[in-house]
């Protein structure tokens, strides 16, 4: 099924942006069609969300998300504090605004 952006963003709250599709802050990546239609068999196959068709009556419906995992429910990095290379407390969110690469690492 594909529906045009405007139409996807009104009937469904998530809106097509160069990082995909969101709602408020949290974006599913998506190939960008050079049509500007949206493939909305194919997000809900990204979301893990149910979508039917009834030919009788032309209607469409997506269900609910299904909680797979498969994206962010936010862009936004909680508030939390790190010790620097001094040892010293650093907190995160000092950095808002700036693109950060958070790297994580353990020795098991």
């Amino acid at each position: 099924m594909l529906l045009d952006a405007r139409s996807f963003h009104r009937l469904s709250g998530w809106e097509v942006k160069p990082q995909g599709l969101c709602r408020d802050e949290r974006c599913v990546p998506i190939t960008h069609r050079a049509d500007g239609l949206v493939d909305v068999a194919d997000f809900a196959r990204r979301l893990d969300m149910p979508l039917v068709h009834d030919d009788d009556y032309a209607i469409w419906a997506v269900g609910p998300e299904g909680g797979s995992g498969k994206f962010l429910d936010s862009a936004v990095c909680p508030d939390i504090v790190l010790p620097d290379l001094n040892g010293e407390p650093f907190a995160v969110s000092s950095l808002r605004g700036q693109k950060v690469l958070l790297l994580a690492w353990a020795s098991w």
